[in-house]
């Protein structure tokens, strides 16, 4: 709060000696004393920026803003350049995490992996060294192809539940889905079950206050997370918790890239078809989900509640055996950019296939770099994205790295049938991730996400069958007809791309 106080303060100082040298009518001994008061406050918003040790490009781009921008360029850079900022933000939540997650892992043994190919080796053997969530070969994993087969088994699973209910949204919509899980959530917790809910401030802000009520008035414990009324101050604004997750019972999890809405549904008339991939999964890795969850809910709630779940979450049939699979949280409660580098490591252990599906396709240089080189390998690189975007400034940042990923020989699709909002990566058929982390640089940076790795798993037959179907739905981009595209597309991409960091 203090390095707050101080921006703060700074911001304050840029804004009255500013509008002092321009429009005040003092002396110019005072004039030029406001003008050095506003170099030396400009001088201390540079300091700490070089402090921040950010690559040479980032530095000098933000150096530009303030120089060039007074007043208007410092304000954006609190608020949307500052990504470093969680460190200090989340220091608390990271720490206690962390002991947390490695109490957990010296619990677990060292699962047998043998049965994963040379390739995945190479990639598990990173997996685990850098994450602090355990692999498990004690769990299986069940694709959900869209908002029909998903929001069904989840109503379904709620129905069935006996001991506890916990739930974690970033979007969650007093629609007419919202109010019918909102209607069985009563309904459970009026029966003696345990519900427990999160919602993202900013995602949920149009969840009525009547609904909210209502399931508190019914016993459930609702928890807001990051309240925008002080999110402006403390900067917490900027990082929003993106994650979907359901706990049934300890036994039963639900993860992946739907939120709740009637949208999701495909029943938005202006959005039209919905395309997304939900997941549930059973056995060790509903653990692993669930500690994400319970790990959030005591920094919502500021209560101690894991130890409660000990004896719960370790109700699992030790005999599931399908391949491997690892819940990754990340965001400021983890490590910088860690989704960014598992992403990174998966592309760049294929030897035969990369397929990827995400809404918005706004990669960092890594990622970029590590599909250009696979597709100049003769890996067969294929990436499918939405045919329109729910924002103009995604969409057309999206189409500014098409053209150095088709020079390459990377296949690029632009999906029709609706909106694609799934978050797939398929590496060689045999190693797969799917999840909240879209390829942006605000799901590498900034908000709250969580992936399921799946390694060697019959679910990523499923995965790769759906993929396949989705290809119908969509159109291969020519690279000649895309080099072709007019002036005014390319100056919406080149100036999209501007907010890419932000985006």
């Amino acid at each position: 709060m203090k390095k707050r106080r101080i921006e703060f303060i700074i911001a304050f100082i840029l804004i009255v000696t500013l509008y002092l040298i321009l429009f005040s009518h003092t002396s110019y001994a005072a004039k030029a004393g406001f003008v050095l008061l506003y170099l030396s406050a400009l001088m201390v918003s540079i300091y700490s920026l070089l402090l921040e040790n950010r690559s040479p490009q980032h530095t000098l781009l933000w150096l530009h803003v303030l120089v060039f921008f007074p007043v208007f360029g410092y304000l954006f850079y609190l608020f949307s350049g500052q990504l470093y900022l969680k460190g200090n933000l989340f220091k608390n939540k990271r720490k206690n995490d962390r002991e947390e997650w490695g109490r957990l892992v010296k619990q677990e043994s060292t699962p047998d992996l043998s049965f994963l190919q040379d390739s995945q080796n190479a990639f598990v053997k990173y997996a685990d060294h850098a994450a602090d969530t355990p692999i498990s070969t004690a769990s299986r994993a069940f694709i959900l192809k869209n908002g029909k087969e998903t929001f069904s088994e989840i109503k379904k699973m709620i129905a069935s539940a006996k001991k506890f209910i916990h739930l974690e949204y970033y979007i969650f919509r007093s629609d007419r889905l919202g109010k019918e899980i909102i209607r069985l959530l009563i309904e459970k917790a009026t029966n003696g079950v345990e519900v427990l809910f999160i919602f993202d401030a900013a995602g949920s802000r149009k969840m009525a206050l009547e609904d909210i009520q209502a399931m508190e008035e019914a016993g459930i414990r609702v928890q807001v997370f990051s309240p925008l009324r002080y999110g402006f101050f403390n900067q917490k604004l900027n990082f929003r918790n993106h994650r979907k997750i359901i706990i049934i019972d300890g036994k039963i999890g639900f993860v992946g890239g739907l939120n709740v809405g009637v949208e999701y549904l495909g029943e938005n008339e202006r959005i039209g078809f919905w395309r997304d991939t939900h997941m549930r999964l059973e056995g060790e890795a509903v653990y692993s989900l669930h500690t994400v969850f319970l790990l959030d809910w005591e920094y919502v709630s500021g209560e101690k509640v894991f130890q409660n779940y000990q004896k719960e979450m370790v109700e699992v049939d030790n005999e599931i055996i399908d391949g491997a699979i690892q819940i990754v949280a990340s965001g400021p409660d983890t490590q910088l950019g860690l989704m960014s580098d598992f992403y990174f490591a998966m592309i760049a252990s294929a030897t035969k296939s990369i397929w990827i599906a995400t809404p918005y396709f706004i990669p960092d240089e890594a990622i970029r770099t590590a599909l250009r080189v696979a597709a100049a390998k003769g890996i067969e690189v294929k990436i499918m994205v939405p045919e329109i975007n729910d924002g103009f400034l995604t969409q057309y940042a999206s189409r500014s790295y098409f053209p150095e990923l088709l020079r390459t020989g990377a296949e690029i699709y632009s999906y029709k049938k609706g909106f694609l909002h799934q978050k797939i990566i398929i590496i060689d058929g045999i190693l797969a991730s799917i999840g909240t982390a879209n390829m942006d640089m605000r799901s590498f940076h900034l908000n709250f996400e969580v992936n399921v790795f799946l390694y060697g798993t019959s679910s990523i037959r499923d995965l790769v069958a759906h993929y396949e179907e989705d290809m119908k739905d969509s159109e291969k981009i020519s690279p000649v007809q895309y080099y072709k595209r007019g002036m005014l597309e390319r100056s919406k991409e080149s100036f999209a791309r501007l907010f890419s960091g932000v985006l």
